[in-house]
């Protein structure tokens, strides 16, 4: 083998060199503003992983204006959480000496336990637009139902929404953690009733002994529930479509549910309740009005196990059919012995219960109804269309009904409901409930204003406490002059964890007195002190 002479191996060494250092310039040839910036970077501090990072993604393939955005990006992001991380710690330096100072004066501060931090978030606004765009998409997709070859879709579709900006702040989540103390004992989550096996659009108490509630669900069934013991009574399996709502007969053991089947069954029950169980004293575990929610873990993702020993009723006693498309609501007049029914074909019917008749066709709605209510001692009808307005309907005299047409909200009415007295209160998707006078309704007697879309509201016989159950999973308390009372406590371990579609009151049931349901599949029982909360007012 020949062997290369001193001169030519010296040569060839220079030449490699050369190569290499050729090579070197190359790959790290940048423009001034890179390596400026990554000066700039190292007299910073920045780490050594930062750094070799860099130098990996000058390794890349990247083009090299690719890399320079993905820099930029970076280094903007690395900005905006230090400034966070900054202001979280002024924060705590603050809270600590507010916390001093109440300790000097003998007082305490219940959310002065800050190991998980507090947040005050230049990013709010982005944030709630976000939150905003995610509520929206998961609300067209899921909040209305569909017809029966929908359902499997609109059941299946995960809940994402965005309810707190949540960062590592180096040994402990940096999230929003205040607490008050105002709602402990006045709202308090009593009981849950989980048993089906896709979202709950309704729900209903009855008027007659012995006292259940009623659930309308997605899954294409009604339950009947002991509210002491929240075990099922009966389940009714007679619609081949989504059970949109439910309501009980104001004297008889007598149901009647609307459905996507494009029919409303009327069927009847006998139920036996169970011996009632022991109230747990939930005061406790149950956060404030002010808790805020910084975790989205969905506990009612997996599949629920239907109660496989509750008896079932199959065929309704009557079946009411005329309508062309979805029936969304159905109610009883007063008497029991007819039913008004709103569907998607636009219009609403009045049926006679004995003879299946159809009384008359209600029409005159531009788009969708969404709702339908009757008034508790008077022939009167309410009906809310996605055309923006609600209709009152007048059967009062025999031989003629009117009508009146009532344009108060920019975005679909959601319901409207009557009081006891000579009220309507409206709830629309542009985020406002109404109270309107029925002597006058030219415009609303108060408005009120929230920050999330309304669904089915329901307002108590006795004290007129409206619930509105809201797209973004509160549930909250007002009166008529539209002063806010409490919001229910929510939190990632009790409380609704997705959109609420619908509350109804029981006044007169010592244990649960308000009930709500919504999209996670269950159905929950509060027991809210009225006297206390009418008190703090």
């Amino acid at each position: 083998m020949p062997v290369e002479s001193g001169n030519s191996a010296a040569a060839r060494q220079a030449k490699q060199k050369r190569k290499s250092h050729s090579l070197s310039i190359r790959r790290t040839n940048s423009t001034e503003q890179e390596r400026s910036g990554l000066q700039r970077e190292m007299l910073e501090g920045q780490s050594s992983d930062n750094l070799e990072s860099f130098m990996r993604m000058e390794d890349s393939k990247l083009p090299l204006s690719l890399r320079s955005n993905l820099l930029d990006l970076f280094s903007q992001i690395e900005r905006e959480f230090e400034n966070l991380y900054i202001e979280n710690l002024e924060l705590r330096r603050e809270i600590e000496t507010l916390n001093d100072r109440l300790a000097a004066d003998g007082q305490t501060f219940e959310g002065a336990d800050l190991a998980k931090g507090a947040l005050k978030t230049k990013a709010s606004h982005s944030t709630s637009q976000l939150s905003q765009k995610l509520k929206t998409t998961y609300k067209a997709s899921t909040s209305k139902p569909r017809s029966n070859s929908c359902h499997a879709r609109v059941g299946g579709t995960r809940n994402f929404s965005v309810t707190g900006w949540e960062l590592w702040g180096g040994d402990s989540w940096i999230v929003s953690s205040f607490k008050a103390t105002t709602s402990r004992a006045i709202c308090q989550l009593v009981r849950e009733y989980v048993g089906h096996r896709d979202g709950i659009w309704d729900l209903s108490v009855t008027r007659t002994q012995p006292v259940v509630l009623g659930t309308a669900s997605a899954d294409h069934t009604a339950m009947l529930w002991s509210i002491e013991t929240g075990k099922c009574l009966l389940k009714y399996l007679g619609h081949q479509g989504s059970v949109n709502s439910i309501k009980f007969h104001p004297t008889e053991q007598m149901a009647l549910t609307a459905s996507g089947d494009q029919t409303a069954h009327i069927w009847r029950y006998m139920v036996q309740l169970p011996t009632p169980q022991p109230v747990a004293d939930m005061s406790q575990q149950t956060p404030c009005e002010d808790d805020v929610d910084f975790s989205d873990k969905d506990e009612a993702d997996g599949e629920v196990e239907g109660p496989n020993d509750c008896p079932s009723v199959r065929v309704a006693t009557t079946t009411l059919r005329s309508h062309q498309g979805v029936v969304i609501a159905a109610d009883w007049l007063v008497g029991g012995k007819q039913v008004v029914t709103a569907s998607w074909d636009r219009a609403a019917n009045l049926y006679d219960v004995e003879t299946s008749e159809l009384v008359h066709s209600l029409t005159g709605h531009d788009q969708e109804l969404t709702h339908c209510c009757t008034h508790p001692t008077q022939r009167l009808v309410v009906t809310s269309s996605r055309d923006t307005t609600f209709r009152l309907w007048d059967f009062r005299d025999p031989s003629i009904h009117s009508v009146n047409v009532f344009q108060g909200h920019t975005d679909t009415v959601t319901s409207a409901v009557f009081t006891v007295g000579d009220n309507v209160v409206s709830g629309s998707d542009d985020r406002t409930v109404k109270v309107w006078d029925l002597k006058n309704m030219r415009s609303p007697i108060a408005t009120i204003r929230t920050d999330s879309a309304v669904n089915r509201i329901s307002v108590s016989v006795n004290q007129k406490i409206i619930a509105l159950p809201h797209d973004n999973r509160q549930v909250r308390l007002f009166d008529m002059s539209g002063v806010r009372l409490a919001r229910l406590p929510r939190t990632n371990r009790q409380g609704h964890r997705r959109m609420v579609c619908c509350s109804a009151w029981c006044e007169d049931n010592a244990s649960c007195n308000l009930f709500s349901c919504g999209f996670d599949r269950q159905a929950i029982g509060w027991n809210i002190n009225i006297t206390a909360l009418l008190q703090e007012k």
